[in-house]
């Protein structure tokens, strides 16, 4: 065999073999996604390994992103536009308490436009790490986590690299309990967790939730009736258990029980009827609702069962067409949340240039110069170069 031949011979053979590694590694690629289950952010930043120019940009917006210190009530809203080729990260603290159900919902008006949703647990040390507890699906826009432990988390949210698009977008938490009493709501709560009872020698281990003589009181989510009688201080009582190893829900002081132990119950069956039966004999009628979890006894149930407002996705119409707007005032304090209370973190003065990275209520979610993300008022900027249409 000639030489030219030999050569020829292995260059095919070096070619096959790099197309045989390049499927093989895509096939381990694939195994080990199925044991570790990438996030959306994980597969799209594959899509981009090769780009040394966008992509290290857009890494660099998330990972300053994770050491923001923007904090944020529920609910909230906000609308701005995602501009292509910005690279710009969206963060905020929120204070988040077990028995929610938390939402994060975002529009876009770009078909396909890609949104990374991703939630961190803030541990309670001296360090403050975070631990990624939830993301998004790679085509949705949209994540729901139920708090397993109450305190503070921190949210970012990134649009992909390409595509400007106006968002908008909503955070709010529900109850993942429906509400005890037949027709009633918050307002019918009188006395909450950890209020004095007997001159102090004891605090509230639940909630007192007043009604008519004869409201019915009706399961708060699914489960079966553990035991139900009349003793001690709650009189006519029904006790609930939502599994193995689940809470067991408490109610008391019922004028009669209308389910037997043992029976299975579902969200909204009738348990009993209110009363003032056991110690309430000299208080006006009313369910005493309380929650009891495993080691830990009671808990309070108010964030299980506390009806919150879910907010409207406010319209995108007035799309913000260029992204950054200045300070109109003399000065302008620059606020680590959207409200009058929120701590000063820096100030502007009269025609600074701000980024704006998207508006809420009356305020102005912005960036200065040096990378600080902030709120300021709206009374205190001017649109007039944002050029809103």
């Amino acid at each position: 065999m000639s030489k030219e031949r030999v050569k020829n011979f292995f260059n095919i053979v070096r070619v096959l073999a790099i197309f045989v590694l390049l499927i093989t590694c895509k096939q381990v690629r694939k195994a080990t996604d199925l044991i570790t289950k990438p996030s959306a952010r994980e597969l799209y930043a594959r899509n981009y390994e090769n780009d040394s120019v966008r992509f290290p940009l857009w890494k660099k917006s998330f990972e300053s992103s994770l050491k923001d210190s923007l904090s944020i009530d529920l609910p909230y809203s906000e609308t701005g536009t995602y501009f292509d080729e910005l690279y710009r990260t969206y963060s905020y603290n929120i204070e988040l308490h077990k028995g929610r159900t938390f939402f994060v919902e975002i529009q876009t008006d770009t078909v396909g436009k890609k949104v990374f949703i991703d939630l961190y647990k803030i541990s309670k040390d001296s360090l403050g790490t975070i631990e990624l507890i939830e993301s998004n699906n790679e085509n949705a826009k949209s994540i729901e986590y139920q708090i397993e432990d109450s305190g503070m988390y921190k949210l970012t949210i990134q649009p992909e690299i390409e595509k400007t698009s106006s968002f908008s977008m909503r955070l709010y938490t529900r109850p993942v309990f429906g509400f005890p009493v037949a027709g009633k709501d918050n307002q019918a709560i009188q006395s909450f967790w950890g209020a004095a009872r007997d001159g102090g020698q004891r605090t509230h281990e639940g909630l007192d939730i007043f009604a008519d003589r004869g409201t019915p009181i009706i399961a708060a989510t699914d489960g079966r009736v553990s035991s139900t009688g009349n003793r001690g201080l709650g009189g006519n009582q029904v006790w609930q258990r939502t599994g193995i190893f689940g809470y067991s829900l408490y109610y008391a002081h019922l004028d009669s029980i209308l389910v037997n132990s043992g029976e299975k119950i579902e969200t909204g069956d009738t348990l009993g009827l209110v009363g003032n039966t056991g110690n309430a004999r000299t208080t006006k009628p009313h369910l005493h609702f309380g929650i009891y979890q495993g080691y830990r006894g009671a808990i309070d149930p108010l964030p299980f069962v506390w009806i919150s407002e879910v907010p409207q996705f406010e319209s995108y119409k007035d799309r913000i067409e260029t992204p950054v707007i200045s300070i109109s005032g003399s000065r302008a304090n620059l606020r680590n949340r959207p409200g009058l209370g929120g701590a000063k973190i820096g100030k502007a003065i009269t025609n600074d240039t701000l980024a704006l990275l998207g508006l809420t209520d009356k305020w102005a979610h912005v960036q200065n110069q040096e990378g600080m993300k902030a709120f300021v008022h709206l009374s205190l900027v001017d649109f007039t170069n944002a050029k809103i249409k």
